[in-house]
């Protein structure tokens, strides 16, 4: 099962520098039942990446939640046993957890199939979009808006071997 981990550029970073892509059990993005109902296709690269802007949307919120990251969503695609990811169903109706899935395993960052990250041009949207965000969830519409905003900006696909340029790491 393909599954879309959300991260900033800082975690990508402890990720590069440990290995691991999260530790035990944490929160991804996939192709869920809900997900299906919600977005109403069968077509499977439409889900994905429906799945992969919700797993971008997390990554914003994890934005929030570090001030002094870079203002770039990060997202990574790994592929997960069957049934190592599994779907909350007393929150599967919750549009706020449309997709998301709970992984019960560690994974290692070796078996990531792709990075996605913004471009640089993004930050000035997100900056914004993190800065609406407490606003948007309480109700605002011209904040949802500007959050809405960040979406505008697709996310860049990365091999695996980009990581350490990624991340500042690369020579």
């Amino acid at each position: 099962m393909r599954v879309y981990v959300p991260l900033t550029l800082s975690g990508l970073a402890e990720a590069y520098k440990t290995g691991e892509l999260a530790a035990e059990p944490f929160v991804a993005y996939a192709v869920t039942p809900a997900l299906r109902e919600w977005y109403l296709s069968d077509d499977i690269e439409e889900l994905e990446y429906a799945a992969l802007n919700r797993a971008a949307l997390a990554s914003l919120r994890l934005l929030a939640a570090e001030p002094g990251a870079v203002r770039r969503r990060v997202v990574v695609a790994v592929d997960v046993p069957d049934g190592s990811a599994a779907a909350d169903p007393d929150r599967g109706l919750d549009p706020a957890a449309l997709g998301e899935v709970r992984v019960g395993a560690a994974v290692a960052l070796a078996k990531a199939a792709s990075v996605h990250v913004d471009s640089d041009d993004a930050e000035e949207d997100l900056t914004a979009a993190v800065q609406a965000l407490a606003a948007a969830d309480d109700g605002d519409d011209d904040a949802q808006f500007v959050v809405d905003g960040a979406e505008d900006h697709e996310l860049l696909w990365f091999a695996t071997q980009e990581i350490p340029n990624l991340v500042g790491q690369g020579g």
